[in-house]
């Protein structure tokens, strides 16, 4: 299932099922809903990242304290990184659209050997 989209109604704005959150174009690992937050944001909230290379980023030159993001394995644009925005001082905030899916608690395995 896609993530949410840009058109409103984003079904899983408050969404907080245990799981994974992975690259709809590739399906590599990119955030655990452990590290999800509620957000004024219609779009997912992330603090952290699951591994290391999950995304790659880039500087946004038009919108300072931005960060372009995009999946640290095949290059799919995800979203923006948001410096010292988070749920605690000096924390980042992830904000992503409908290029993430979701992969509910206990099908993680499954998932990513289909890829």
């Amino acid at each position: 299932m896609s993530f949410c989209s840009f058109f409103g109604g984003e079904i899983f704005q408050n969404h907080f099922e245990p799981g994974i959150y992975v690259c709809a174009k590739c399906g590599y690992e990119l955030f655990s809903s452990r590290s999800k937050y509620a957000h004024s944001s219609p779009w997912p909230t992330f603090t952290e990242t699951i591994h290391a290379d999950s995304v790659a980023k880039r500087p946004e030159h038009n919108r300072p304290g931005a960060i372009k993001v995009s999946c640290g394995r095949c290059g799919n644009g995800l979203g923006h990184e948001f410096l010292n925005d988070g749920p605690k001082r000096g924390q980042s905030r992830f904000i992503f659209s409908s290029s993430l899916k979701f992969i509910p608690k206990g099908e993680e395995t499954s998932a990513s050997q289909g890829q």
